[in-house]
């Protein structure tokens, strides 16, 4: 019988953790033909979080934890999961209910018709407010645009992804992970599954514009040059108008046309600085995650887990 592993990152979740689980088991209830096992991923919870899960794991031998020894965030934690999980196939998704359970009926049964990755497109309800679809549209307009991918509009971090894939994705060392690039770079059989989210079952969501902002330009940055040619581009441009404009001021200078000016000289100045520390500050984003990536550094820390224990134990009996 193949196994499935379930990952869920979870940050500060602690009033979502039981209901989660008890619904994805009602969701899977008249589906007998896998086995199952949850992995939560304690990504640095300051609240009863991993308490909860561990109240799980005392009920089903399926549940595991992983705490992870502070919070990396949620790309990490869901790296952390993939690289633990030892079944046929994975399926990440949140913990605030909103990736529908009944939805993994769908993903399963795209999995059996021979796909390597079925992953989902979230359909907004027209209740969700103008302000986060419209920022939801003008971030995959804007990362499709920058970057060398073509992400789909609702495209989630809820998934099913094959064991080969899972092997490949071990493999990753990236400093700044973007795992939905990651999915679509990666090639393989792919398909979607069109889902409506449902609404967050408690707390408050993890994603602020903030972060979405940062998330966006990590895509950017992670899978394209494209700023950097922008930038030199833009460079370009400057030096072939500067090149024009040098001689006009010659001659200017020589007919006696010049009148000297501070105003012109200032719009100069604060117009060609900030171009100019724009353009340092793309240059700054790729150096520093070249930096990052240079140290080496483990993409997260392991504070402690039952889920190794748990088959070590299986593979001794």
């Amino acid at each position: 019988m193949q196994k499935i592993s379930i990952i869920i990152p979870s940050f500060n979740e602690a009033s979502n953790i039981r209901a989660l689980y008890n619904e994805i088991n009602i969701a899977l209830s008249e589906n007998q033909e896998y086995n199952y096992e949850f992995i939560f991923i304690d990504d640095g919870s300051e609240d009863g979080t991993l308490a909860a899960v561990k109240d799980l794991t005392l009920l089903d031998k399926r549940v595991f934890y992983i705490e992870l020894s502070r919070n990396f965030g949620h790309q990490y934690a869901i790296k952390a999961g993939i690289d633990f999980s030892t079944g046929d196939a994975i399926i990440t998704m949140d913990c605030d209910l909103q990736h529908p359970p009944q939805v993994i009926k769908n993903l399963l049964d795209k999995w059996k018709e021979g796909y390597d990755i079925v992953y989902t497109r979230r359909k907004d309800h027209q209740n969700i407010s103008w302000f986060k679809r419209t920022t939801s549209d003008l971030f995959y307009q804007f990362l499709n645009w920058a970057s060398d991918l073509n992400l789909e509009k609702g495209t989630a971090d809820f998934r099913l992804i094959n064991r080969n894939v899972v092997n490949a994705f071990k493999g990753f060392k990236e400093s700044e992970l973007f795992i939905r690039g990651l999915v679509k770079w990666a090639g393989f059989r792919q398909t979607a599954v069109d889902y409506s989210p449902n609404s967050r079952y408690s707390g408050k969501t993890k994603y602020s514009f903030k972060k979405m902002i940062s998330f966006a330009f990590r895509g950017i940055t992670a899978f394209s040059i494209r700023p950097l040619k922008f930038v030199a581009y833009v460079g370009l441009l400057f030096f072939i108008l500067s090149l024009i404009l040098i001689p006009y001021a010659l001659i200017s200078y020589f007919i006696g046309q010049a009148v000297p000016g501070w105003t012109s000289l200032i719009i100069s100045i604060i117009f060609f600085g900030s171009l100019q520390l724009f353009m340092l500050g793309i240059i700054g984003l790729y150096l520093s995650k070249i930096a990052i990536q240079s140290t080496h550094r483990p993409q997260y820390l392991i504070r402690d887990s039952n889920y190794q224990k748990q088959t070590q134990n299986e593979s001794i009996g």
